[in-house]
């Protein structure tokens, strides 16, 4: 089982929708039973709260519902309890690196670095923004989620074998 956590500031918004795309591409894949994810926010300000209406409604035209999502904090058992921590922008990689213990084995990166052509982007936050700018999150969620999943066929021998078989 592969296990990976999306992040982003206050998980509403970005990092639950990177979490129900993943989700829902890797289950069209055949993969859903061989990851898992998970995603949670630097900061404690929506604790408990569902994903933005505006996020939800987004997703959900595309086919992914994240309505049973709940926001939480990153934790420190995080850094060894996921394989992948991915976050949305640089501030939260940078704050990510900052926090994470002695002894931490997740593989921290930005989780555009997968997408092919957007290696380095940042996923922009839409809270702010117009309708948009949610549909800007999802197509980046899309390619991230598209290009992990690449990433960990090519890592991860059964999930080939999975794929073949």
């Amino acid at each position: 089982m592969v296990k990976v956590l999306f992040v982003c500031t206050g998980n509403i918004c970005r990092s639950p929708t990177a979490e129900g795309v993943f989700r829902h591409l890797a289950g069209s894949a055949g993969f859903g039973g061989r990851v898992t994810a998970d995603s949670a926010g630097t900061h404690s300000y929506h604790i408990g709260e569902p994903p933005d209406p505006r996020t939800q409604r987004a997703a959900l035209a595309r086919g992914v519902d994240l309505s049973a999502l709940r926001a939480r904090k990153v934790v420190t058992a995080d850094f060894t309890r996921f394989d992948h921590i991915l976050a949305m922008d640089h501030g939260h990689l940078a704050q990510l690196r900052r926090i994470a213990p002695a002894g931490a084995t997740a593989a921290l990166r930005l989780f555009l670095d997968d997408a092919a052509g957007l290696e380095g982007r940042e996923v922009p936050d839409p809270y702010y923004g117009g309708p948009g700018g949610f549909e800007e999150v999802l197509d980046l969620c899309e390619a991230g989620s598209r290009g992990l999943l690449d990433r960990l066929m090519r890592e991860s021998k059964f999930l080939i074998r999975e794929s073949i078989g």
